[in-house]
């Protein structure tokens, strides 16, 4: 059995995608863009998301593009995923996973999210060549 996924997994999946560029942002953290449009997105401490009994801000939230309003409820309302939303995020097409929640994927699971996430976000040729070529 293989070590459960890390946040380096994160970030070497986001980079193997075709056309990537990492933009810093505003402290420091990691923004995957294709086309000049994010697609993996490493968040800053936000009142929006904290722990529930002591308000801290976790440190450690990414945020994935999803494809729909559709593959957003179900990855969110499917309890056997760490996928998460918050009403800041109401109408946008994304879903929020805690770092310290990536040992409840595979590692073939990240990989389906980033690639999905990238997939949402490429223009349409560079999304009909990457599923001509993984097809």
């Amino acid at each position: 059995m293989s070590a459960p996924p890390t946040v380096d997994d994160v970030h070497a999946l986001a980079r193997a995608m075709p056309h990537v560029t990492v933009v810093e942002g505003p402290k420091g953290n990691a923004v995957y863009q294709v086309g000049g449009k994010s697609f993996v997105f490493f968040r800053t401490p936000r009142p929006d998301a904290a722990d529930p009994v002591t308000g801290e801000r976790w440190s450690d939230v990414i945020m994935f593009w999803v494809g729909s309003e559709e593959e957003k409820d179900a990855l969110v309302r499917d309890t056997s995923t760490p996928f998460f939303t918050t009403a800041h995020f109401d109408g946008h097409l994304s879903v929020l996973l805690r770092a310290a929640h990536l040992d409840r994927l595979s590692h073939e699971e990240l990989a389906e999210i980033v690639q999905d996430a990238w997939l949402s976000r490429a223009s349409h040729r560079r999304r009909g060549r990457w599923l001509a070529e993984h097809s």
